[in-house]
């Protein structure tokens, strides 16, 4: 059972960021500034530029989003955090009860932030460290899974430092013995996408060895390490889950992307890039061995609050696949994770209660315990 939250709190929502997916913590952003009861909550924001700069922004700001102008970052009294003691803008210590860091992708779901908010003592909605960077790094997430026994979209791995000969710019050797045993592994098409970034930011679909360089190229442009994996032909299935020790699953959404796959553009630009289908059109049964496997997911990553599993169903084989794991995923309400919230039941508003109050809860366990000896 969730315990309530305060009466009143001060909500800090972070936003924006240095990762590719800035504008999605936008709109994410100003959406959940815009849920916030107002009787329940005074919401604050600061604002992550592209460099990293944290700014407050200024109350005429939030009242200008809350009657629908967009949410950006600009420059105000910078933010800095200390810890042991909190977050100071222009010098003077910040009065706030919780952080809600509405961040996708790098410096913002991966843990880092996460890390910032436990050396500070602020409670904080989300995911902790290991939660957040285990759901960020796609190939440690499916080695747990793995471990867990959950079934998973075949995948390798490639990292240029493991590779003597690829230590700069991947030789044509190289890709031509890598693209042989993976096509070999995982057959043709392939996905190659970089293992810690999200929103599709970096994907490609391989369907030639003329094509996997730069497929390579655009995905080391973002991270250090590349996941590949077998183009699964099947239904795209989503669940939202909410909880802490105990989590709860909803009934699962499914994605009908007009694009080749859901990739950014389909996401996020096109309006018509995808249709989102809830509850998805598969059986009873299977739709509740979604919920079940995303419950064993989230709780084998260690997920706190909130999280959307993605899976791979085929219908006709009755093969199942767990993709991915997001730990803040879109948070519009528009977004898949809130519409499967509300077609459960739970309205956005409510949402944000819950995922507060679960906040509070994980930061009182975490303070329960003895760090130091006696």
């Amino acid at each position: 059972m969730t315990p309530d939250a305060p009466q009143h709190m001060k909500v800090l929502i972070l936003y924006g960021g240095r990762s590719g997916e800035h504008e999605v913590s936008c709109l994410s952003a100003a959406s959940v500034l815009r849920h916030l009861n107002p009787r329940r909550y005074t919401p604050l924001l600061c604002g992550i530029t592209r460099e990293g700069h944290w700014f407050l922004q200024e109350d005429s700001r939030v009242q200008a989003v809350l009657q629908g102008a967009d949410l950006q970052v600009h420059p105000g009294a910078e933010v800095s955090i200390v810890p042991a003691k909190g977050f100071q803008a222009g010098g003077a210590l910040l009065d706030l009860d919780m952080v809600f860091p509405v961040l996708h992708g790098t410096f913002g779901e991966d843990g880092t932030v996460q890390g910032l908010f436990e050396m500070t003592g602020v409670p904080y909605v989300g995911s902790g460290v290991l939660g957040s960077s285990l759901g960020m790094d796609k190939e440690k997430a499916k080695q747990v899974w793995q471990y867990e026994g959950i079934p998973v979209v075949p995948f390798r791995s490639f990292v240029p430092e493991d590779h003597q000969e690829a230590r700069g710019d991947i030789p044509g050797k190289t890709l031509r013995r890598l693209w042989q045993e993976w096509t070999a592994a995982l057959q043709v098409p392939l996905f190659v996408k970089p293992a810690r970034a999200g929103s599709s930011v970096g994907i490609t679909k391989v369907h030639s060895f003329q094509e996997l360089a730069p497929a390579m190229k655009t995905a080391l442009s973002f991270d250090s390490k590349v996941l590949i994996e077998k183009a699964v032909t099947a239904k795209e299935i989503e669940c939202s889950v909410v909880g802490n020790l105990a989590p709860r699953a909803f009934i699962p959404g499914e994605v009908e992307p007009h694009h080749e796959f859901y990739d950014y553009e389909a996401k996020y630009i096109d309006p018509d890039g995808a249709a989102l289908i809830i509850p998805a059109r598969i059986p009873e049964k299977d739709q509740h061995r979604i919920m079940e496997l995303a419950v064993r997911a989230y709780r084998a990553c260690e997920a706190r609050g909130l999280a959307r599993v993605d899976f791979f169903f085929h219908e006709d084989r009755g093969e199942l696949y767990l993709n991915e794991i997001n730990t803040m995923p879109g948070f519009t309400h528009i977004s898949m994770f809130s519409k499967m919230c509300e077609a459960g039941g739970l309205e956005y508003s409510a949402v944000l209660d819950e995922l507060i109050a679960l906040g509070l809860q994980e930061f009182t366990r975490r303070n329960t315990l003895q760090y130091t000896r006696a």
